[in-house]
């Protein structure tokens, strides 16, 4: 089962989203996702993270928060977990464009208007109420046919007592 990570950076408002419209033969070709990628040795999730997020955005992220592990199965490719992060603080200038897509702040309430996997609406709604949750996901080709969620911890409101 193959690692890899996926972030949705915050700002104003707005995820970081990439349009994926570079690279051949890539499963998410023409949808638009957070910035991330696969494991590479030994790393870690955190260190696989701000690899990731920088050499596709050029940013370094200062404050993230793990959120969840989204279980993939499919009947067209290999079984993946992601683990799903949120950042909403970064150092750095966001390159003007990444090797594997376009990259566009999307304000939130327009992300769900953007060619994304079904799936993807599903963890963002967990984003908005749970602190951290595991899922996973089915599809026969792109078709979602089927998922189950677990929440962990609920999202703290502000000013709720820890």
């Amino acid at each position: 089962m193959k690692e890899t990570t996926l972030c949705y950076i915050e700002k104003d408002g707005a995820w970081l989203m990439m349009h994926r419209v570079r690279k051949k033969n890539d499963l998410n070709h023409d949808k638009w996702v957070g910035p991330g990628g696969h494991f590479e040795g030994d790393e870690s999730p955190e260190e696989c993270l701000l690899r990731e997020v920088y050499e596709e955005t050029g940013l370094r992220l200062t404050n993230y928060a793990y959120r969840g592990v989204i279980t993939f199965i499919s009947d067209r490719w290999e079984a993946e977990h992601m683990h799903l992060f949120t950042a909403d603080a970064f150092e750095g200038t966001l390159r003007e464009d990444s090797e594997e897509g376009t990259l566009e702040w999307v304000p939130k309430e327009k992300v769900r208007t953007l060619p994304l996997w079904e799936g993807d609406l599903l963890f963002f709604d967990l984003l908005e109420k749970a602190g951290f949750f595991t899922m996973k996901l089915r599809y026969e080709g792109e078709k979602l046919i089927g998922h189950e969620e677990h929440i962990y911890y609920p999202l703290m409101e502000k000013g709720q007592p820890e």
